[in-house]
C-alpha cells in the first residue's frame, strides 16, 4: 500500500508548471485510474491420497495502472484555457470557443464606446 500511496501523488495528476518564453505557464493535466483484483476457491479433490477435509485451492490476483494525459492548463494575461489532449467532436469544440467569442463581442462593444477602431473577431482550432 506504501507504494501505491507514491504513485498518487498530486504531481501525477497536475504536473509541474512550465514557464514559456511568453510569460505563459503550462501545467500538465492527466487521469489516473488504477485496478486491483483477487479470487481463489477450493476444489474437490479428485485424488483419494490427500487428507481428509483437505481441498486444493487455487488462486490469483491482477493489478493495472494507467495514466492518460487529458490537457494542459495555459495560464497567462489573457485568462486561463485548457487546450484538451483528446480529439473532441465539432459541437464540443464549438462549446469551448463560445466563451473566446463572447469575450471578442464584449472587447467590440467596449471599442464602439471609446471610439476606437474595432478589432477583428479572430477564433482560433487547435488540436
Amino acid at each position: 500500500m506504501e507504494n501505491i500511496s507514491d504513485m498518487i501523488d498530486v504531481n501525477t495528476v497536475i504536473g509541474d508548471p512550465v514557464q514559456t518564453q511568453d510569460g505563459s505557464t503550462v501545467i500538465p493535466v492527466s487521469k489516473v485510474s488504477f485496478g486491483f483484483v483477487a479470487g481463489g476457491g477450493e476444489y474437490a479433490a479428485g485424488n483419494a491420497g490427500t487428507p481428509s477435509g483437505a481441498l486444493p485451492f487455487a488462486g490469483g490476483s491482477g493489478a493495472g495502472v494507467s495514466v492518460q494525459p487529458v490537457g494542459f492548463l495555459v495560464c497567462s494575461e489573457g485568462g486561463v484555457r485548457l487546450l484538451r489532449a483528446a480529439c473532441a467532436s465539432p459541437l464540443e469544440r464549438v462549446a469551448e470557443i463560445i466563451p473566446q467569442i463572447v469575450d471578442s463581442l464584449r472587447d467590440d462593444e467596449d471599442a464602439k464606446k471609446s471610439g476606437g477602431d474595432m478589432p477583428r473577431v479572430r477564433a482560433a482550432y487547435q488540436e
